[in-house]
């Protein structure tokens, strides 16, 4: 049986690729910084928190990597966790490098050390690319970030691409846009949405306060992305990918999409609110996943209209 560690496996990836890789055969480790008082709610939430391993690990700690490396001698390491909202790194940008870049270096040191031939995963994100002005970002399109959230995943990206260049390691990132699922936490814009518009739905007689409705974003599903991270750690060779639908859909069109599943009209419910714009954003941000779909096999199946019913099913139920 093949071993697997997923460093925050609490979060929505992390559980979508527990469960994944639970139902492949493998042994799955799954880690929390404090496995003690972390409640594993998506994990629950999927039905596989009894079948998976749990323990405590810190990124941002070397030692900490090292030992649980050495304790589980997992045949494949996903990196997931790290703070993991745009808009929060501004506040905490400190603990966003460390969470992330930090993270991402110290299993990268940790593996070398060991000398195992451990194939490790590093989650990658489109933030890096910044605002391309509409044209569809691959693997070849230059880093431009535009948050402290992207610089630490950007630094990540690049420390695992030396380290596979420079140490011969099986490592690689995924270079992930915009996926959702109904295991979203609410600090996130799309569950957000969805729980404000059930709500009132319900008869609150509240309002939804958003920030910039014309952004533009390529969102995808969830589980399908896990897919994807889980076979590039199958190839031949470890390479980067860039991980998306190929269409990029506005923020008004998802509050549209939302409201219109419970037949509201989202103009008498949703307010522009002015505070909650964030002090750079991108504009529109689309991928190209020809690579991936050539290479991995790997298509999304869900577009925007399938993750929004899906989710508002999900809050209904």
């Amino acid at each position: 049986m093949k071993k697997v560690l997923i460093s925050g496996a609490s979060g929505q990836d992390g559980a979508y690729l527990a469960q994944l890789l639970l139902a492949k055969g493998y042994g799955v480790y799954g880690a929390s910084r404090d496995a003690q008082t972390c409640s594993f709610a998506n994990l629950q939430r999927l039905g596989i928190r009894e079948q998976v391993h749990t323990l405590s690990l810190a990124v941002n700690d070397f030692r900490s990597v090292l030992h649980t490396l050495q304790e589980v001698e997992p045949d494949e390491v996903y990196n997931l966790a790290g703070q993991s909202s745009v808009g929060l790194s501004f506040e905490q940008p400190v603990e966003t490098l460390e969470s992330i870049s930090t993270a991402a270096l110290n299993f990268l040191e940790a593996i070398r050390f060991i000398g195992r031939k451990i194939k490790f995963y590093n989650a990658g994100s489109s933030e890096c690319f910044g605002d391309t002005g509409g044209v569809k970002a691959d693997e070849e399109t230059p880093f431009r970030p535009r948050s402290p959230y992207a610089v630490a995943k950007a630094s990540a990206h690049w420390l695992v691409a030396n380290y596979r260049e420079a140490y011969n390691l099986f490592a690689c990132t995924g270079i992930l846009f915009n996926h959702e699922s109904p295991l979203r936490p609410e600090r996130f814009v799309t569950a957000k949405i969805i729980a404000a518009a059930c709500r009132i739905a319900s008869g609150s007689q509240e309002k939804l306060y958003l920030g910039n409705m014309d952004i533009r974003r390529d969102w995808g599903w969830a589980p399908e992305y896990v897919q994807a991270m889980h076979l590039m750690l199958q190839q031949e060779r470890p390479q980067d990918y860039v991980i998306a639908t190929g269409r990029s859909r506005s923020l008004e069109e998802f509050v549209a999409l939302a409201f219109q599943e419970l037949g509201l009209d989202w103009h008498e419910h949703v307010v522009a609110d002015k505070k909650l714009l964030r002090p750079t954003d991108i504009r529109k941000g689309c991928g190209n996943p020809a690579k991936a779909e050539r290479e991995l096999g790997w298509k999304a199946g869900f577009q925007l209209e399938d993750v929004v019913r899906e989710m508002m099913k999900e809050m209904l139920r």
